[in-house]
């Protein structure tokens, strides 16, 4: 279960509609990222930490600091 992405989303009072035509999957493909019952993949994964401003690392729970790391350009 990706718990973090469900807050997200509710925080932002969004739903999973929304948010999945954001990243271009479908309403159920995406509960089913909530849910857990299918893992996300890099690209969805970026997609997300773009669209909230986080960072992958915040939404797979491999720390609490919400904010993104800088890029490197």
């Amino acid at each position: 279960m990706y718990r973090r992405i469900r807050d997200l989303r509710e925080d932002h009072d969004l739903t999973q509609k929304q948010v999945g035509e954001t990243i271009d999957v479908s309403q159920r493909i995406y509960a089913c990222y909530e849910s857990g019952q299918r893992m996300l993949t890099p690209q969805v994964l970026c997609a997300l930490a773009e669209f909230y401003n986080t960072s992958v690392d915040y939404l797979l729970e491999r720390t609490d600091a919400p904010r993104p790391h800088p890029r490197k350009y």
